[in-house]
């Protein structure tokens, strides 16, 4: 029952989109309809707004981050990287906005970071390097998230964690089908780019 409860809160947790509603508050109006369309922090960066780019971010990946805290603090360890996924999938299927939500990356970040540090670490590091050098943030994350599966294996040796972070990192794959289209185009827009399509 206390599982259950970590991945019904990891759900409610993940599916406040914090993107649309800053983004509405500060007087940009829908966000989903700038850019790509997506409620994340990259999309709330083409407002031309870092500072509130930057909240999002940090509240995106808080919630992934609380959502596996809760689950490591009512039940174990193990629970805490479910938790997570389940705030993943919150982000990116909210039942607030029909389940058309974000790619769930800064939620990953933050349920890396809480439930598995290492990875979350390693994840962070490869996204920054990624960045620093292509200046794209879908691929960056493509790479990190990719790569994190892999990281997990040897760092923890643990065969379940290494399965959740394989179904994150399909998920957030998926998610970017549109991106992957564009980067095999050459055509994905590059971080800081306002309102692109």
């Amino acid at each position: 029952m206390m599982f259950l409860l970590a991945i019904l809160l990891g759900y409610l947790f993940g599916s406040i989109p914090f993107g649309l509603v800053l983004s509405y508050m500060a007087g940009y109006g829908d966000i989903r309809k700038i850019g790509s369309g997506n409620i994340g922090a990259t999309n709330v960066l083409r407002t031309g707004n870092k500072p509130l780019a930057f909240v999002t971010l940090m509240l995106d990946s808080g919630k992934g981050a609380i959502a596996a805290l809760t689950a490591m603090y009512l039940i174990n360890d193990q629970a805490a990287i479910f938790a997570g996924l389940a705030a993943i999938i919150g982000h990116m299927f909210p039942v607030w906005l029909k389940f058309k939500g974000g790619k769930g990356v800064a939620t990953t970040l933050g349920t890396l970071l809480a439930a598995v540090p290492t990875v979350g670490v390693f994840a962070c590091l490869t996204w920054l390097v990624m960045a620093l050098i292509f200046r794209i943030s879908s691929l960056s994350a493509l790479v990190a998230v990719a790569l994190s599966p892999i990281a997990a294996h040897f760092i923890y040796g643990d065969a379940q964690v290494s399965g959740v972070c394989g179904i994150i990192a399909l998920l957030v794959w998926v998610k970017h089908r549109a991106n992957i289209q564009r980067l095999i185009k050459g055509e994905e827009p590059k971080i800081g780019k306002k309102k692109d399509k």
